[in-house]
């Protein structure tokens, strides 16, 4: 979308000749989905201190210039410059996938989660990346609530008050500390629950969380968390989650009906389906001008391309693809945002017979929210905790969400928020819409029901 978005703009004269019937360009952004979502403010959209709506940016809206195509790329054929594509209309008149051709491409699908073969891991596990699994996490934290109020059964109000993430990265921390905050603060509306009922367990493989914020403040984040009562578990691995039941590798078991899975992500299975070179890890190879190595009309960006890191420790503008090996970018959305950007620049400048701009950029730092009025920084070299990292990891993320329109709606929520209380209504009757229909004809199931 951003790559989308700087075309737009840097080729306004060339795509208002095709709107008017001549030559020109045509930008064709193929997504699966009709918007783009802003990862960073996922935990709080579970938390319920920002909308989902305002989360996610419509395509439509942003790229009135540009065609938007919904739907997904099976494969691609870059030596014959097409890709095959499935849509929604494809789908539901049974054509099967339709060839598109192109005379550049843009592949920037991103990232999925990374599953490994834990038993139980895929019938119990949530993950934690679309917008879709943020609410339907809210609500089914909610809903564990009303299970553990509503039973006698103190084996069934153990497990629906047990909470377990795995991954202390940013989206497994921020995650858990902003549905522990608002799990806590909704506590005082259930007469037979307290905060001290709840078990919140955090996994993480390695020696710490948070590595991007630094060691020290990652070792301040595991206090303040514990702080909290929760149980923040190092050096220890989920072993299996059959039958509900969380077993980890240092031979505790925990029975519990929530599980996180926040433990890394992999390469787009789409990388897969081309013919574009990859390095060891499934990544597209590209060069620190953001093309595809040793290929022609093919660029990329963000967490599906290894792109050399330029700016850092011990690489310099000689080394790279041709002067060998230099370190590649962290797949995060500092990068990828910056990536995108350029990318469109380089590709219009190629479009126009100019050299393209390698890409170099110092890394800022790193923010993390811990919950309401909390949180770690590491910014420019300085170290920040508790509401002043907190109100940066505000400020930043609202100074990057895409559109003007965005920006104020969130920032009108977050100024609501702090005049009004929480809201703890669970909506996860939502994801079974048609179901009291289906009930009233007799032909369904309870609406509550799975």
């Amino acid at each position: 979308m951003y790559t989308a978005l700087r075309l737009q703009r840097r080729l306004k004269h060339e795509l208002r000749r095709v709107r008017e019937g001549g030559g020109g360009v045509q930008v064709v952004v193929l997504a699966p989905e009709p918007y783009m979502t802003y990862q960073p403010f996922l935990p709080e959209a579970a938390a319920g201190s920002i909308s989902p709506r305002h989360v996610v940016v419509p395509l439509r809206r942003v790229l009135p210039h540009c065609r938007v195509v919904i739907g997904e790329a099976k494969s691609i054929d870059h030596a014959r410059r097409t890709a095959t594509v499935e849509t929604l209309a494809t789908e539901h008149a049974g054509t099967g996938p339709v060839e598109v051709p192109y005379d550049e491409l843009v592949l920037a699908p991103g990232s999925v989660s990374r599953a490994l073969p834990v038993p139980g891991l895929a019938d119990h596990g949530i993950g934690f990346k679309t917008v879709e699994e943020a609410i339907g996490l809210r609500n089914h934290v909610l809903e564990q609530l009303d299970i553990a109020s509503s039973t006698r059964d103190p084996a069934v109000r153990d497990a629906a008050l047990t909470f377990v993430f795995v991954g202390g990265g940013y989206a497994g921390v921020e995650a858990l500390a902003e549905l522990e905050d608002m799990a806590r603060y909704a506590c005082r509306y259930y007469h037979n629950i307290r905060p001290r009922d709840m078990k919140w367990i955090l996994v993480e493989a390695t020696g710490r969380i948070l590595p991007e914020v630094g060691e020290d403040m990652g070792r301040y984040a595991v206090r303040e968390l514990r702080g909290r009562n929760i149980d923040v578990r190092l050096e220890t691995r989920l072993d299996s989650c059959e039958d509900r039941v969380a077993q980890l590798s240092d031979g505790s078991r925990h029975p519990c009906r929530t599980l996180v899975w926040t433990a890394g992500v992999k390469p787009h299975p789409l990388l897969e389906r081309t013919d574009l070179p990859r390095d060891g890890r499934g990544r597209l190879r590209c060069t620190a001008t953001l093309r595809v190595e040793g290929t022609e009309h093919a660029w990329s960006a963000g967490d599906a391309a290894a792109v050399p890191d330029l700016a850092a420790a011990g690489s310099s503008r000689a080394r790279g693809p041709e002067g060998g090996p230099a370190p590649e970018c962290a797949p995060n959305a500092q990068h990828a945002v910056r990536q995108a950007r350029l990318l469109a620049d380089n590709l219009v400048a190629s479009l126009r017979g100019r050299e393209p701009e390698r890409y170099e950029h110092s890394y800022a730092g790193s923010v993390a929210s811990l919950g309401l009025h909390k949180g770690v920084a590491h910014v420019y070299g300085r170290r920040l905790k508790g509401y002043p990292a907190w109100f940066l990891h505000r400020a930043y993320h609202l100074s990057r969400v895409p559109t003007v329109n965005r920006k104020a709606r969130i920032l009108a929520e977050w100024t609501l928020a702090g005049l009004f209380k929480r809201e703890i209504v669970s909506l996860g009757s939502l994801e079974h819409p048609r179901a009291e229909f289906e009930l009233a004809a007799g032909t369904g199931r309870h609406p509550e029901g799975p």
